[in-house]
């Protein structure tokens, strides 16, 4: 990519994000937006300031709401939205931590290096290659500044994991001493109870058994119950209840409106009350026959939440293995009560794994399919290439610019196209899987959505792009082939900062102008809901889509941060306004469904750790295609000290995943677990 591709693909993003930035604040002014902008503040029958009508400030952009993002603070965001909120957050800090110290050694240090790599000025100035570490000539010396580099950086990144665990764990342990008196607490899941033989049940099942081997913490249980005809007939009540009440509206509209009085319509009205209030009763009636207790026998699952008389007996029991056969008995900690996935509660336990092989296969299905657009958008980045192997490619060059438009801008927008709907398609499949929460099942889709992200748009994008640059000349001269191969995975970076641009400048700011739900609250106003009261569009924080993504662009920043350097200062930009796009979001628009008081953070650690491990690898890569092994070698020992510094957190990690039990562990063993941790 030359650098006019690199300038069209900078100057669209740049300029449409202040296009749709300025139209945010302005479509936030307007009262009749509330609903998309303020749905969170509007469920909770906030008061929302507007200015008054027909000033010009109210049509005037503005950016007042910047300023307020960076003054809400930490303890803010977790009274109100939550730990899992703040993690979020902490994420795109992190990324800012992290960058800023980097981005000033990379600019300051790193390419004046790699410009004067060739112990000169480079021929061809013109080219992003000169600015990347693929300038440095083999053998040369300045590769040490390289290494120094990658030690620095190795060791802050792991300085700032080890210090963001050690705080977020406090939050997490002061999150858990609030909601220690929380009914889900004291509660305990079990799955695969055994038909009672004597009664026929399985709630006496469960009361024996539980009486027996837990008699003095064992308070009482609650079974579960087929409920999804039931389900069905609740939906079509409330449906019917919805339809009389809109007629007696129209009707009362009618009565009071003389001149529009039509007799006929108004009997009709009454006629068709009379026959769904009837329907009404009827169905109520078969909803309090489903309720007896002898048809919900018939309904009943093997699943009941037990409750316990202490938080220590609850932890005994959803962490102990209660029988011998390990589809019987099963238990684990109950999820709160608006994290509950109800409809997994009847999937049976012994087919479980046959759902999550499903799943499996499904995602591996997925990631073959996304090879195809991946490869395709490598093509047009690599249009010098591409028009040797498609002549026709070369009709592009005809309109002036048209060719750095298609190649610095295009991909990237194609290539964040199909990964939109990526995490939905890996959440939909996380809940084929029969995870009992949403939280599980967002965990899960986390962890699909990132390694896929990793393995199609990082590593796919990196062999499809260097085989379609060096193909040719690799046939040619295969003696040359480890120097053409660390060419171009130089020269990849050229295509992730646009990438990096189009996913930061213009996906940030298109989430906060929420384009698709503007044009679906438009086609409502003025059709089917023409003149009703609007309910605001709440929906819940998509954690499923927003770690994995930054994630990936930090993974990526990492590995091109010594690569490439000019990356960094677009990725600075990335983690500044996502900050305040979601600082915005949680404050405004998203709902909190469930809390895990933060889960999410050790899967986040894993993500980076990831990451700074594959810079590693990377750079001993690059030393070695250099005819740098010296260096190579004293890298080796950067990576080991990593991998054992992972090991030595994952206690503190299992202890964070298990953490719904840290208050039931005795005093003496958490001044132990702290001491081990922190000193004494």
């Amino acid at each position: 990519m030359n650098p006019q591709s690199l300038l069209a693909s900078a100057s669209i993003n740049i300029g449409l994000a202040l296009v749709v930035l300025s139209l945010f604040s302005v479509f936030k002014k307007q009262p009749s937006n509330a609903p998309v902008y303020y749905a969170r503040r509007l469920a909770k029958r906030h008061h929302i300031p507007f200015d008054p009508p027909l000033t010009l400030r109210r049509f005037l952009p503005s950016v007042s709401w910047i300023p307020r993002a960076f003054r809400v603070t930490e303890d803010e965001i977790v009274q109100s939205s939550g730990l899992d909120a703040l993690i979020i957050i902490r994420l795109f800090k992190f990324g800012i931590k992290f960058f800023l110290p980097c981005t000033l050694i990379g600019l300051v240090i790193l390419l004046p290096v790699n410009y004067n790599g060739q112990d000169g000025p480079p021929v061809d100035y013109l080219s992003m290659d000169s600015l990347a570490i693929s300038n440095i000539r083999k053998g040369s010396d300045r590769l040490w500044v390289h290494f120094t580099c990658l030690w620095l950086m190795s060791f802050y990144g792991l300085y700032l994991l080890y210090k963001e665990y050690k705080e977020i764990l406090g939050k997490r342990i002061h999150q858990l001493q609030i909601i220690r008196h929380r009914p889900d607490q004291f509660t305990v899941l079990v799955r695969g109870i055994p038909l009672c033989t004597g009664h026929k049940a399985r709630g006496c099942s469960v009361d024996h058994f539980f009486s027996k081997h837990h008699p003095y913490s064992y308070h009482s249980y609650q079974m579960m119950f087929n409920g999804s005809y039931l389900e069905d007939l609740l939906d079509q009540a409330k449906s019917t209840a919805r339809k009389i009440e809109d007629l007696r509206k129209r009707s009362s509209v009618e009565k009071h409106n003389r001149e529009f009085l039509l007799l006929c319509t108004n009997g009709e009205d009454s006629a068709k009350i009379t026959l769904l209030e009837e329907k009404l009763q009827e169905l109520s009636h078969r909803i309090h026959q489903l309720q007896c207790e002898d048809m919900l026998q018939d309904k009943e699952l093997p699943v009941a939440f037990v409750i316990f008389k202490s938080r220590w007996g609850a932890a005994l029991a959803a962490q102990s293995q209660q029988h011998s056969h390990p589809l019987l008995w099963t238990t684990e900690v109950a999820p709160e009560p608006r994290d509950v996935s109800w409809k997994n509660l009847a999937i049976p336990n012994r087919v479980l794994p046959l759902y999550k092989i499903g799943v499996i296969l499904a995602a591996t299905l997925l990631t073959i399919f996304f090879a195809v657009p991946v490869t395709a958008v490598q093509g047009i980045a690599r249009f010098e290439k591409l028009k040797k192997w498609f002549p026709p490619a070369m009709a592009v060059q005809l309109i002036p610019g048209l060719s750095s438009i298609v190649t610095g801008y295009l991909p990237s927008v194609i290539l964040n196209g199909f990964i939109y709907v990526i995490p939905f398609a890996m959440l939909g499949m996380a809940k084929l899987a029969g995870y009992v929460s949403k939280s599980k099942e967002e965990l899960k889709a986390c962890d699909m959505v990132f390694y896929f992200l990793v393995g199609n748009v990082f590593f796919l994008s990196l062999v499809s792009g260097s085989l379609l640059d060096e193909i040719g000349e690799s046939v040619t001269h295969p003696k040359n082939f480890p120097s053409h191969l660390a060419r171009a995975v130089s020269a990849q970076g050229d295509f992730f900062i646009t990438y990096i641009l189009t996913d930061g400048l213009s996906g940030f700011s298109l989430e906060i102008l929420q384009p698709g739900l503007l044009l679906w609250d438009l086609i409502k106003s003025l059709t089917y809901r023409r003149g009703k009261e609007k309910k605001p569009y709440l929906y819940s924080l998509p954690y499923f889509r927003v770690i994995p993504v930054v994630s990936l662009a930090m993974l990526i920043g990492m590995v091109y941060a010594l690569v490439a350097p000019l990356l960094l200062p677009f990725l600075i930009c990335y983690f500044c306004l996502g900050y305040v796009v979601y600082i915005n979001q949680i404050a405004d628009v998203y709902e909190v469904t469930y809390e895990t008081c933060g889960k999410y953070w050790p899967y986040i650690h894993h993500y980076i750790l990831v990451a700074i491990i594959l810079m590693q690898v990377t750079m001993i890569g690059l030393f070695g295609l250099k005819s740098k092994p010296a260096a190579s070698i004293c890298t080796v020992p950067l990576l080991l000290f990593s991998l054992l510094f992972n090991g030595m957190l994952l206690k503190m990690m299992n202890l964070i995943r298990r953490a719904t039990s840290w208050d039931f562990v005795p005093r003496l063993q958490k001044i132990r677990i702290v001491r081990h941790f922190y000193g004494p």
